[in-house]
């Protein structure tokens, strides 16, 4: 295993094993108990890799069916969330492999994330400036972030907006923990010189 925070059974929290365990026997109300503690996550995770609502909704189905398929599998080698997480970024991986090989056009993330959020434009009159500036800031931000590369974006999303630790990274994404914290760095490199175009 290449990530430095694995733990085994033994720590994996009492009512989250009890949780697993009842899952694997087909307990439909733990199932469901499952997917209302993790769903929010899934989903933002997917939308903010993905940048469009309808991709993430579908990508949140997908991840819950292999949980799901895959959950008698789950051996405590992360915490539960942790190991969601890396079904998150391996499917997610997987449908923009997916879409590169059709030739798929380029995602207008920003749009989406303004037309699903609300754009303040009808509003901006009642609103403070600075939470204007920092709503086109953070708009910004999303969209030179549309344009690093894959694995980039990801770890970015998975350390800045989830807060996710570098061992947890490193699990979610697979890689060493020494990997994170380069992959990282050139992301954070690269998302400067993406806005600093922006901003030219």
């Amino acid at each position: 295993m290449k990530n430095a925070g694995a733990i085994g059974w033994s720590e994996v929290e009492s009512g989250e094993a009890a949780l697993i365990a009842r899952c694997t026997t087909g307990d439909e109300a733990a199932c469901a108990e499952l997917v209302a503690a993790h769903q929010r996550m899934v989903y933002g995770l997917a939308f903010n890799i993905l940048g469009n609502r309808d991709d993430a909704l579908d990508l949140s189905q997908d991840v819950f069916l292999r949980v799901f398929r895959t959950l008698s599998s789950f051996r405590g080698q992360s915490t539960l969330r942790t190991w969601i997480y890396r079904i998150v970024v391996n499917q997610a991986r997987n449908r923009q492999r997916w879409w590169r090989r059709r030739h798929r056009g380029e995602q207008v993330s920003l749009d989406d994330y303004l037309r699903n959020f609300g754009d303040l434009e009808a509003r901006q009159d009642i609103l403070p400036d600075r939470l204007l500036a920092s709503k086109e800031t953070a708009a910004k931000i999303w969209q030179a972030m549309d344009h690093l590369p894959f694995e980039q974006r990801t770890a970015l999303i998975l350390r800045e907006v989830d807060g996710l630790r570098y061992d947890e990274i490193a699990y979610s994404l697979d890689i060493a923990v020494g990997t994170v914290k380069s992959r990282l760095t050139r992301a954070r490199q690269a998302l400067r010189a993406e806005l600093l175009g922006l901003r030219t």
